[in-house]
């Protein structure tokens, strides 16, 4: 009995926090790829509300047949219902963090994208307190470290957007982006350009932090993730189609060659669109908005070691500074975060009362 309980115990800890943790891992690789292929498919001349625009199309076309397959154990809420409303907002967000983040990583790099996205906690976590999704006691050791790590958090992205620096490493290429042009139109057109993709990219993360809160108040009202993704994307489609035909209207940049600007489509429409979708909806449903925000920091070495090997990006000393200080306010956040969470386990389960009590001691004195 005791060997079966214990089985019981690994089995429950292997689909709540191992398999949670490898997903989010995965989403990240793949969303730093779908970045990589993107910024290369630029360099080819694929516009950014083309691939949008196009990528939405195939994630849409692909969740079709599985929506009426595995997502039909409940019956559709009515169309003029709030969570229909709801889910059309999840649409319009994405679709704007898309255009936002598109054009960010055009101005600078992927790189730039996944040191940027660290906000993401911080975003994520003060509006989860605004929201009442998140518990504040500003005398608890957890909330002062969630506190401090979002601060350092948002100190960090601003040091890397508003402070460049000399290159550290720089990698050889023969791509567009590394021809020589002078040392008066690197530091006026490159730096403002940096500085401009770094406020696009903060934007798309906030945005991306909009749309966690509310995608998990959706789950909470219907928790059908591959149904609740399919509208999702299918109205993203419908807002997309007008606006980026209406802002490209050169029929030849949506004609499509079999090379990486369709390798990069059909990435995104599939392992960003599609698979990072359905895996944060999920994550969103099973763990909370906050937990599945603390991921971003991963990107940020997946990033730099694929910008310097597909693309010859160079990092500079502010992303290393910049860089630092987000992931010392990352982890801050995520000790806060188990922090509260062992508290609510410990304080929720039939334990010692002499074991509570030292925990409530050791919150009301954090540095004793």
């Amino acid at each position: 009995m005791r060997e079966i309980g214990e089985e019981k115990v690994a089995w429950i800890y292997f689909t709540r926090d191992v398999v949670p943790f490898a997903a989010m891992f995965a989403v990240e690789c793949t969303t730093v790829g779908s970045n990589t292929l993107y910024k290369a498919a630029t360099l080819r001349g694929l516009n950014f509300y083309v691939f949008v625009f196009y990528s939405y199309v195939v994630s849409t076309t692909l969740l079709l047949p599985l929506s009426f397959v595995f997502g039909r154990s409940r019956s559709l809420p009515s169309a003029k219902s709030p969570l229909f409303f709801k889910i059309f907002l999840l649409g319009l967000i994405g679709f704007m963090s898309q255009i936002v983040g598109c054009k960010g990583i055009v101005y600078s790099s992927p790189t730039l994208a996944s040191a940027i996205s660290n906000l993401t906690p911080a975003f994520t976590f003060t509006l989860a307190v605004i929201f009442r999704m998140e518990r504040v006691m500003l005398s608890s050791s957890a909330t002062q470290a969630k506190i401090i790590g979002a601060i350092l958090s948002i100190s960090g992205a601003l040091v890397i957007v508003l402070y460049k620096g000399p290159k550290v490493l720089a990698v050889a290429s023969s791509t567009p982006s590394s021809l020589t042009i002078s040392s008066h139109q690197h530091l006026t057109s490159v730096d403002s350009s940096w500085i401009l993709g770094g406020l696009l990219l903060a934007s798309q993360y906030f945005l991306i932090s909009v749309w966690y809160i509310i995608q998990t108040r959706v789950m909470e009202v219907y928790p059908e993730e591959i149904t609740v993704v399919f509208f999702y994307n299918l109205f993203a489609t419908l807002i997309s189609a007008p606006v980026c035909l209406f802002a490209e209207s050169n029929l030849t940049s949506w004609v499509l060659k079999p090379d990486i600007t369709l390798t990069a489509i059909i990435y995104s429409g599939v392992f960003v669109s599609l698979f990072s979708a359905l895996t944060h909806t999920w994550g969103l449903h099973l763990k909370g908005p906050v937990y599945i925000s603390l991921f971003r920091p991963l990107s940020i070495a997946i990033a730099v070691a694929m910008g310097a090997i597909f693309l010859g990006d160079s990092l500079h000393l502010g992303s290393i500074i910049g860089s630092i200080i987000l992931c010392f306010g990352f982890y801050t956040v995520i000790w806060g975060k188990a922090r509260e969470d062992t508290i609510k386990t410990i304080a929720g389960s039939e334990q010692s009362p002499l074991l509570i009590t030292h925990i409530i001691e050791d919150e009301a004195f954090p540095l004793r």
